[in-house]
């Protein structure tokens, strides 16, 4: 007896014989299986040939001198769950943010495609490079008072974003994540108080989301 019309094909090739319908499974799921060994087998190459050697850099700027730690993931890739942030460093950059005082000394550190068009101040901080044009940030000396600072990262939150969008991972991750994410009571703020894109509105705040990687001229 052979299989009905409209049987798979695989079936109507390797097992025209097969008239009992346990037999007829059995079959189809040796196939299937021996699709899914496959499968894993080569995605396992295939992560392989794309698994990255680790890159090391050292630090030598004004705050840092011989750190050096290793780049593990991909630039920009492999974030963990959750951590979804709107801006890249080079957008936050090229926006306006802390003044134009932050990146100064450390550029040697990463990707020269950053910097062309950089809003950085060469003296001091100055709130008129800041996107919206006012000062939203706190002095160094206050984030180390309230402990948040850690000694790898001297220069707070956004030099860690800039090193794990680079590709570092690192101890500190899951508190500095915590942190962004805390930040997101500002957006509800913003949407409650203020009307959609109303750049006009809570230009502070807006200033302060962007330093988090959150991009407020969309909120």
């Amino acid at each position: 007896m052979s299989l009905r019309e409209g049987a798979p094909p695989s079936c109507r090739d390797h097992h025209a014989e097969v008239n009992h319908p346990l037999l007829f499974c059995a079959a189809e799921v040796i196939v299937v299986f021996a699709c899914i060994v496959r499968f894993l087998d080569e995605t396992q190459r295939w992560r392989k040939k794309k698994r990255m050697n680790p890159v090391r850099v050292e630090v030598n700027d004004k705050m840092q001198k011989g750190y050096v730690y290793l780049r593990t993931k991909p630039i920009g890739r492999a974030f963990r769950p959750g951590f979804t942030p709107d801006l890249t460093p080079r957008q936050m950059l090229e926006l306006g943010v802390f003044g134009g005082k932050y990146m100064t000394d450390c550029r040697d550190e990463f990707p020269a495609s950053w910097f062309p068009r950089a809003k950085l101040s060469a003296g001091r901080a100055r709130a008129s490079l800041n996107y919206f044009g006012v000062n939203a940030s706190q002095p160094l000396s206050e984030w180390r008072r309230k402990g948040w600072i850690h000694p790898d990262d001297p220069r707070g939150w956004f030099q860690w974003y800039c090193r794990y969008y680079s590709g570092r991972r690192h101890e500190d991750d899951l508190r500095q994540i915590a942190r962004w994410r805390a930040v997101r009571r500002h957006v509800a703020q913003l949407k409650k108080h203020c009307k959609h894109r109303d750049l006009t509105c809570r230009r502070r705040q807006r200033q302060a989301l962007l330093h988090w990687a959150y991009d407020s001229r969309k909120i």
